[in-house]
């Protein structure tokens, strides 16, 4: 059992941020919400604005120059997915970063037209 001068973790567990202090409190992103699979990059460097939480300069980090998809930067910055998203809006109503959402189902090619794609190529 752990005494008065003990703690229930150690050193190496980092610093101690909950959550809900990341987000200030928001569950979900105050406008729509991010799709995994929504693309992001970055539209300025994290060193432009001292504002930033060091979380949202990670995330500013992880898409310098590269588009990445919320589920990679949620990976990658060993956040839970709910705060990547709050995090990520915040930082699109700054304009710090830029998205590319998927191309909905109903635009892309049927399965149709890509066996025919596969067929003519076969056939060259």
């Amino acid at each position: 059992m752990n005494g008065p001068d003990q703690s229930w973790y150690d050193d190496d567990a980092g610093p101690m941020v909950r959550l809900y202090a990341m987000t200030r409190g928001r569950a979900r992103p105050h406008r729509g919400t991010l799709d995994i699979i929504t693309l992001v990059v970055a539209a300025t460097a994290p060193e432009h604005d001292l504002t930033l939480t060091p979380e949202q300069a990670g995330i500013l980090g992880l898409c310098r120059g590269r588009r990445v998809s919320v589920a990679e930067i949620a990976a990658r910055s060993n956040l839970p997915l709910s705060v990547v998203r709050v995090l990520l809006a915040d930082l699109l109503d700054s304009g710090h970063v830029r998205i590319e959402r998927p191309t909905p189902a109903r635009e892309l090619p049927s399965e149709d037209v890509l066996r025919e794609v596969i067929n003519g190529l076969r056939a060259l």
